[in-house]
């Protein structure tokens, strides 16, 4: 086990473990909003701001992203780590004031409102469908555009291709802003993203008549299981 210090609180993790990880384990609530216990962290939202310390001064870093380290200590509730909360909230909800989650967040947070105007975006690149896309469901139909060298040419955005795109929904349900819908009518299901919209054709279940999964998925999950094509026929609630 690792021996860390949070806010003065002796803590005992694994090895391999977050700061994020150890404060969740004492107890200490750290916000996030790009973080999902399932996938990679990626410290995009800033919103988990911490202070370790670094050759005995402390200095800013990612909760999800910092690895911890015997005698590592932490500080949560310093002046400074509630500026750099606030401040990257206040970031993002001038770009997604709209957001029932974020304006959640900015609530636990105490930001009423931006002190600044930015123009108003569905996305703001948190990433958490580009990593479940590729992380869990493997088709890599999820990607930044204009980042690393191109980044100074133009504004950067999440694109979904619709080749590889096989309408799991996966991306939606995870997306914390909602830019990123999915709605089932009749045979088909609109998948509406920052890059447009992306229509497939549902699979019929030949019990009951219900329209009930994208035949592309179906598909997909039948070539990466090694599995016949018509064990989908029937949906889920008509299988024996």
């Amino acid at each position: 086990m690792v021996k860390i210090t949070i806010d003065n609180q002796k803590v005992e993790v694994e090895p391999g473990s977050t700061v994020l990880d150890a404060a969740r384990k004492a107890g200490i609530y750290i916000p996030t909003l790009c973080y999902h216990e399932s996938l990679s962290p990626s410290g995009a939202c800033r919103l988990c701001a911490v202070e370790v310390a670094t050759n005995g001064k402390f200095e800013l870093t990612s909760a999800c992203t910092y690895p911890v380290a015997e005698g590592l200590k932490v500080r949560t509730d310093s002046e400074k780590v509630v500026q750099a909360r606030r401040l990257a909230m206040e970031l993002i909800l001038a770009e997604r004031p709209h957001s029932t989650k974020i304006e959640e967040l900015a609530s636990k947070l105490a930001v009423a409102e931006p002190s600044f105007t930015l123009p108003e975006q569905e996305c703001i690149l948190c990433g958490l469908c580009v990593r479940a896309c590729h992380e869990i469901v493997g088709a890599d139909a999820v990607n930044f555009i204009a980042q690393g060298l191109n980044r100074d040419m133009e504004q950067p955005f999440v694109r979904h291709s619709e080749e590889r795109c096989i309408g799991c929904d996966s991306c939606a349900y995870i997306c914390p802003t909602e830019a990123i819908t999915v709605v089932d009518s009749g045979d088909t299901r609109t998948l509406t993203t920052p890059s447009g919209k992306i229509e497939f054709k549902l699979k019929k279940c030949s019990v009951c008549g219900r329209y009930w999964a994208p035949e592309k998925q179906l598909e997909y999950v039948a070539q990466q299981a090694n599995i016949p094509l018509d064990t989908f026929d029937t949906c889920l609630d008509c299988r024996d």
